[in-house]
């Protein structure tokens, strides 16, 4: 059967059905609708205001939304060009035909699927999780895997209930965001991000708090040490605080 086709070029009536679904997830089965046909952005930053970022390339100008997170780390670059990590998704309702395409920008891959994990969770869309993200990462994750639902609870827009949803669905998948250190360190340590986070899951098995954790494993890689092994690095957070 030839597909029916508008005036416009768009599918017609009897084609909608199979057309839509192309672009968004159906109510009925999720509530995530994100797509990847642009997964990177660069351009100059031109504009920031408090929920997004306007970048110019070339003659055009593009609308980034993005979380407070990544507006404050964008306040001292405007003018200059900057690189985002991006999510699409169609915000609107296509039972209705009002979608509309948003672009939410992010600083790096690891805060691209932090905040993509954050949506997967029942109640947390790409709107109210864009709302919500106003601290930086990794405080985020170790509230999470901490199970700590009052500090989760002031996040806008983020209740109790919802918070309980967010720590049952991701408490085991946040070991690496908590970490998050690797904006700490000089380009020549990327190796070693492996190893710090091995050496952060080893203190978390011996009964240390996430946040505990993070700030010893940080410490000890701010000595400007390289370490070859976890036990090493071990030894170095043994060691300075027993000196």
């Amino acid at each position: 059967m030839t597909p029916q086709t508008c005036a416009d070029g768009s599918p017609g009536k009897s084609e909608r059905r199979n057309w839509i679904p192309r672009l968004v997830s159906s109510p009925k089965t999720s509530k995530r609708c994100h797509f990847t046909l642009i997964t990177k952005i660069t351009g100059k930053l031109v504009q920031l205001s408090d929920a997004q970022a306007t970048l110019e390339i070339g003659a055009f100008e593009y609308q980034v939304f993005v979380p407070e997170f990544v507006r404050r780390q964008l306040q001292a670059e405007v003018g200059k060009e900057v690189s985002l990590r991006t999510i699409e998704y169609i915000e609107g309702n296509p039972q209705q035909g009002r979608l509309t395409p948003r672009l939410l920008g992010f600083i790096s891959d690891a805060e691209r699927e932090f905040f993509d994990l954050i949506c997967s969770v029942d109640g947390v869309g790409a709107k109210k999780a864009l709302r919500a993200m106003v601290r930086p990462v990794r405080e985020v994750a170790a509230a999470i895997e901490e199970q700590d639902i009052k500090q989760l609870s002031t996040l806008p827009g983020i209740g109790p209930a919802v918070g309980e949803r967010i720590v049952a669905k991701l408490r085991r998948r946040m070991a690496k965001f908590a970490l998050m250190v690797s904006k700490d360190f000089p380009a020549d340590q990327a190796t070693d991000h492996d190893l710090l986070g091995e050496a952060y899951e080893a203190l978390l098995s011996l009964g240390h708090s996430s946040v505990d954790a993070r700030k010893k494993v940080e410490a000890a890689s701010e000595s400007g040490k390289k370490f070859k092994s976890v036990e090493a690095l071990l030894t170095e957070i043994y060691r300075r605080e027993h000196e």
